[in-house]
């Protein structure tokens, strides 16, 4: 009998004639695999390239007709490979249980990962925040590298592959069913299927199914990373759609008043609310505010000035307006302040756009100094789960070890990147996780089924 992660499994026995007479159907011995990663993103990719340089034999099976899909899109098309921070500041910036990457970034973390692709002769630079990006701005760079590593690692590719389901006996993987009906044995299966975001790369959420079929719980999903709707009177008629403010500071509040997170960056009006960095990762705290407190609407703020007081902003355009005492408000706060911006901050602070500085109340400007520093924005959702870039929710990670990233439950199952309950914020964070989760899942894989 063969054993895999400490479970005992009948499937693919050398002695046990069974198993042998299950290799042969209908007349022709189906194929036989070490290790199966389904899931052509970067941590399948990532995993399939650990797992053969254990020396396994390794199928990578993907239902779309091309692999690197969605690590083709990052960065908006340049590849943001991994952030350069320190490994305490990656995993502050993994909101969504990134306390459970400890383990794997041991194994394989940012460090690693910047080396991995040098090695492959992918020459990086460092952006702004951390970020890093191939020298060419190139994410077709970055896929092809990876993709030739995989290759020569010796694993076997499949694309238009569509995966059936996950097989299981005796409490551990036996391989896996096609769609086609074929069936394909391995001694472990490295789930790389990803979330529900961003569908159009292939994922759709297949390998919840197959989790669940193993006895895994799957909490519940949810979009991060993803653009705001509101309905403020300014955003359904576009007074500022399109408007781009920069370093500006966003928060998020509960239906009680109480600030949940702040963010600093740079953020965008659509015509359905607000997008841009800071927006997306402010979009998980509006989707919990919401469900927790059971209402229809929470409150944003935006902090047009994050690196001044109220004060300081009171006094600089009071003086603007004393330096040209004829001019109107509206045309002194031109310097100031988005041209589009000025109508509706007059508006909320009582002032009307034409009165000059010998006019000026004084109660209403200090109100408008206050605005400047805290703008409210009511919110009363995201875009969909399938229009975000990342998953929140996935396999409970209570179920997983986080050491080899193998399941709990299930002998020789494994899971890596989007699917597990892990997600962070933009900036090369969630990359990260996917790249340092499949390595850890394929190494580990590789080096029990080949001791075996």
């Amino acid at each position: 009998m063969i054993r895999i992660g400490g479970h005992v499994s009948g499937c693919g026995s050398h002695v046990d004639l069974v198993s042998q007479k299950r290799m042969v159907l209908d007349g022709v011995k189906r194929m036989k695999y070490d290790i199966i990663v389904i899931g052509g993103g970067p941590s399948g990719l990532m995993a399939s390239v650990a797992a053969g340089q254990q020396g396994a034999k390794v199928l990578l099976l993907d239902k779309g007709d091309k692999l690197g899909r969605k690590l083709g899109i990052s960065g908006g098309g340049r590849c943001n490979v991994t952030n350069n921070k320190d490994i305490s500041e990656i995993i502050r910036n993994i909101p969504g249980n990134g306390r459970f990457l400890h383990s794997a970034f041991s194994v394989f973390n940012n460090r690693d990962i910047i080396r991995f692709f040098e090695d492959l002769g992918i020459r990086l630079k460092e952006e702004d925040r951390g970020r890093m990006f191939p020298v060419s701005d190139k994410a077709k760079d970055v896929v092809d590298a990876l993709l030739r590593k995989v290759l020569q690692t010796g694993v076997e590719i499949r694309t238009q592959s569509p995966v059936k389901k996950v097989v299981y006996e005796k409490a551990a993987v036996c391989g896996v069913e096609m769609r086609s009906g074929e069936r394909v044995d391995a001694s472990a299966v490295i789930v790389a299927a990803g979330g529900m975001s961003v569908p159009h790369t292939g994922s759709t959420g297949d390998g919840y199914e197959w989790a669940r079929e193993a006895g895994h719980t799957i909490t519940e999903l949810y979009p991060t990373e993803v653009p705001i709707r509101s309905k403020e009177e300014f955003i359904r008629q576009g007074l500022l759609q399109g408007l781009s403010l920069r370093h500006i500071g966003l928060s998020v509040y509960d239906a009680k008043g109480k600030k949940l997170i702040e963010h600093e960056g740079d953020m965008i009006f659509t015509h359905f609310g607000i997008s841009g960095p800071a927006a997306l990762r402010c979009s998980q705290f509006v989707v919990k505010a919401l469900k927790q407190s059971d209402v229809s609407e929470v409150l944003m703020t935006i902090d047009l000035f994050p690196d001044k007081s109220v004060e300081q902003i009171e006094e600089e355009t009071f003086n603007l307006a004393e330096m040209d005492p004829k001019k109107t408000i509206r045309n002194v706060l031109k310097g100031y302040l988005p041209e589009r911006l000025i109508p509706i901050v007059l508006k909320k602070s009582g002032l009307q756009d034409d009165i000059t500085f010998t006019h000026i109340p004084k109660t209403p400007w200090g109100k408008m100094a206050h605005l400047l520093k805290r703008l409210p924005l009511h919110v009363h959702g995201t875009l969909s789960i399938e229009e975000a870039f990342v998953t929140g929710g996935g396999v409970n990670l209570k179920e997983i070890n986080p050491k080899t990233m193998e399941s709990r439950l299930m002998g020789g199952l494994y899971f890596c990147g989007e699917i597990l309950d892990i997600h962070g914020y933009t900036g090369g964070y969630n990359i990260t996780a996917a790249f340092a989760t499949g390595y850890t899942a394929g190494k580990n894989a590789g080096e029990t089924v080949t001791r075996e």
